[in-house]
């Protein structure tokens, strides 16, 4: 009877031996994301939602060191930087740091031929040398704050907050006004959990905001588009600007007399180290994130509308890329729009190969049907949602052809060729009654004119056009197309067509249309209305306006209306877990460790990057890799500095867990103590699906290790001067 005992019991010691070493092994597997996090949050809900476990990751400082309205705080050195990028001030006296694609437009703006910043560089040996950037604006957030109250409030007869939000801008505007008035700040009132909830954002709005220091795309963008979204890393990918204000230290439009802008707050900047394992956080402004999209969505995405806008893309890319081979002008003319233009190319590509590869859709439609089960447990959540997922298997599979077509006119019309642009620019000109609106327009339509031919080349765009008129005409339905342009479809596309439409518009002549908007008056009006680029252009244009637009818009709010209405139902059936809102452009914290990942089979991604790594990369004959000499120099005489590693090397770049989006570049990666360790621009591409899907496993953020920033500014261009403004950790 013993024997049977002992016999029983070291059964069950070796059956629970067992599941330990099971558990074990897959701990092990999953070492490369033990610490990711989804997640980007709102900064007033931290001590709710995350604090704690951010400091049991090795965050020191409290939430309150992040956001306050009552004292200096983190925010306070975090700009918006543009229109859709982050920066951080890294000094007393408004020094600015971003990513190099972020400050891109600005170098490439001040690049000629003669002065090409691109290429070679820019450094303001002094602040009476740094340039100054008109259209260049940063904002500082001064406060958040919950109004969904008053929202609701504005609305008691209408719940549905997405379409009380629609329909009533003037109270939007009232509730702005109140909360602006006696200020010189403006505001953004923006809906989160689609729509569920709302913020009002109040920033104070910089618009001297001059550009102090870049690297040369060798070193600011190596790797280029061949190493985009990738990882292992090796890219330079910083700029230097600094915010000017008034002598009263607030903002004020360019004047020489300006002086440099003291802020509440800036980052000091540690450069004692790093290694996998430690705490990092982003603070920032990501851009767009879908979590809550349904699998009708997910499955739209990814099998037509990314894979449409990337064929698109494709084509308008290699054009310019052979062009810009041709010619160092058209080089410069270009960049800007290729970089542009490739990010998203490339990233679509990724989230369309991530999507398969988690089997999106599958994962997709099992939490649906989870959904489904949790509503019809309940009569009362029946009433609310039963309908939700019907609805959207209806509405999906009506908008999707409006949806193609809507891609298409984007993509070829909207946004593909400059020619087309410039028509659009002018159409306004054909309303505008009011004489003292009419010069007004006409004033900024020649602004717009000089900086629009200075990077424009009519070979380019012009082989651009016609290659993406072709592709519209032979892929968007035909009832999608205006009968005049389906007789021209024969034509469209042949050298013949080009000469006589691209090649005899006054659009494609810098001369005559700047004489034209000079010297504006009916007849140039006429000119303008016959031209054939133009014509064509409106055409295409009403005809969308017409057939496509009312229909894809009406779709698109109805399918809003049931994303809201879904989405407070996810929120009410996960209500005892942190529920994120997807990112809008507002500022967000995200956190996570330093770590790498696996991307695939017998692959094992370390998480640091070399200045070795850097040399090994080298070669002359491929744009992307032609390492500068003078950095060449430096690594074989190990004139390293203060900024080598423990394995006497530069570390170049890290990656992380960081959950980060499109408007992250630029954001400061923080240490556990508040203090700038990178400066982040990219994501891996095994995980750009995370806008949609967040794997744990693959979502990393890559980012610039503040020690190499630091490094190009000090050793390889010399200006140290610099560093002495900030306020450097060692």
């Amino acid at each position: 009877m013993q024997k049977t005992i002992d016999s029983s019991i070291r059964s069950k010691f070796i059956l629970m031996l067992q599941k330990l070493l099971i558990v074990l092994i897959l701990l092990i597997s999953l070492k490369g994301s033990l610490f990711a996090k989804e997640g980007m949050w709102i900064p007033t809900l931290l001590q709710k939602y995350t604090i704690d476990d951010m400091a049991s990751m090795g965050f020191k400082l409290s939430a309150e060191d992040i956001y306050s309205v009552n004292h200096a705080s983190l925010k306070d050195a975090v700009v918006l930087f543009g229109s859709g990028c982050t920066g951080e001030v890294i000094s007393g006296d408004g020094l600015l740091i971003t990513n190099h694609h972020c400050g891109f437009d600005q170098i490439q703006k001040h690049s000629t031929v003669e002065h090409d910043y691109l290429t070679n560089g820019f450094w303001a040996m002094n602040r009476k040398e740094e340039l100054k950037n008109p259209a260049l604006q940063v904002r500082f957030l001064v406060k958040m704050e919950d109004i969904t109250s008053k929202m609701v409030k504005s609305n008691p007869d209408k719940p549905d907050l997405a379409a009380s939000a629609d329909t009533s801008r003037q109270n939007i505007e009232r509730i702005k006004k109140e909360y602006l008035s006696g200020t010189n700040y403006s505001a953004d009132i923006k809906p989160l959990l689609n729509g569920n909830q709302y913020f009002i954002y109040i920033y104070e709005v910089f618009k001297d905001v001059r550009l102090v220091g870049a690297p040369p795309v060798s070193i600011g963008k190596f790797g280029g588009d061949t190493d985009n979204w990738m990882w292992p890393r090796h890219t330079g990918d910083f700029s230097l600007f600094r915010i000017y204000a008034g002598k009263d230290n607030k903002p004020a439009t360019y004047s020489p007399d300006n002086v440099p802008y003291h802020p509440k707050k800036f980052l000091k900047i540690n450069i004692k180290g790093l290694k996998e394992g430690d705490f990092t956080m982003v603070l920032g402004y990501p851009g767009t994130t879908q979590r809550y999209l349904p699998s009708q969505a997910v499955n739209m995405i990814m099998s037509q509308s990314d894979p449409a806008k990337v064929s698109i893309r494709t084509i308008k890319l290699n054009i310019w890329a052979e062009r810009m081979k041709t010619d160092p002008k058209i080089r410069i003319q270009y960049a800007s729009k290729y970089v542009s233009a490739a990010n998203g190319w490339k990233k679509w590509q990724g989230e369309v190969k991530g999507l398969h590869r988690l089997d999106a859709i599958n994962l997709k439609e099992k939490a649906e049907r989870e959904f489904q089960e949790w509503v019809m447990a309940d009569p009362k959540r029946a009433d609310n949602y039963d309908s939700v997922m019907e609805n959207f298997e209806r509405l999906y599979s009506e908008f999707q052809p409006y949806q193609a077509a809507n891609d298409y006119f984007t993509e070829c019309i909207q946004r593909g060729s400059d020619i087309f642009s410039l028509a659009a620019k002018l159409e306004p000109l054909e309303t505008i009654t009011d004489q003292a609106k009419l010069t007004v327009e006409l004033k900024k339509t020649g602004e717009y004119l000089q900086g629009y031919f200075k990077d424009y080349d009519p070979l380019t765009d012009e082989m651009v056009w016609s290659a993406l008129l072709k592709k519209y005409v032979d892929h968007v339905s035909p009832k999608f197309i205006p009968e005049k342009v389906i007789k021209l479809i024969p034509e469209i596309g042949s050298a013949r067509f080009t000469l006589k439409t691209y090649r005899k518009s006054i659009l494609s002549d810098s001369l005559k249309i700047n004489k034209l908007i000079a010297h504006f008056d009916a007849k140039s009006l006429k000119e303008i209305q016959k031209d054939r680029v133009y014509v064509l252009y409106k055409m295409i244009k009403q005809h969308y306006q017409n057939l496509v637009e009312p229909k894809y818009k009406s779709y698109t709010s109805a399918i809003a209306a049931q994303q809201t209405k879904y989405t407070a139902a996810l929120n009410e059936m996960n209500h005892d877990k942190p529920f994120m809102a997807d990112a809008n452009l507002t500022m967000r914290v995200a956190y996570g460790r330093i770590e790498g990942y696996k991307p695939a089979d017998g692959v094992n991604y370390k998480c640091f990057t070399t200045l070795n790594g850097i040399l090994e990369k080298d070669n002359p004959e491929i744009s992307d890799y032609n390492v500068p000499q003078k950095l060449k120099d430096l690594y074989k005489v190990k004139d390293f500095g203060p900024y080598v590693n423990d394995s006497g090397d530069v570390a170049v770049a890290f990656c992380a867990s960081n959950h980060t989006t499109g408007g992250n570049s630029g954001s400061p990666v923080l240490n556990g103590s508040g203090e700038l360790i990178g400066v982040n621009f990219d994501r891996c591409w095994e995980g750009t699906m995370s806008d949609l899907i967040y794997d744990p496993g693959q979502c990393r953020n890559i980012a610039l290790d503040i020690r190499y920033a630091l490094f190009i500014i000090d050793k390889f261009a010399g200006a140290e001067y610099l560093l002495k403004e900030m306020k450097i950790v060692k």
